[in-house]
């Protein structure tokens, strides 16, 4: 069985704030499914601790997966 912290969640916003990315950033990442999520209702929630992560680990994007051919 799984083990669940209590860390708090986050909306895009405040992920986008606390991180230091573009809102769209966290919400492409979200759709990509690097980063974990929580869903009450309606509301997309990420955890606290994996936006920690994501800072101190440093992140940087994937190179060559611009769906733009221009």
């Amino acid at each position: 069985m799984a083990t669940l912290s209590m860390s708090r969640l986050l909306r895009v916003p405040e992920a986008a704030r606390l991180s230091g990315l573009k809102e769209a950033t966290i919400r492409k990442m979200i759709f990509q499914r690097r980063l974990p999520t929580v869903r009450i209702g309606r509301a997309v929630m990420i955890p606290e601790e994996a936006i920690e992560k994501l800072i101190r680990e440093g992140y940087r994007p994937a190179i060559g997966l611009n769906s733009s051919t221009e």
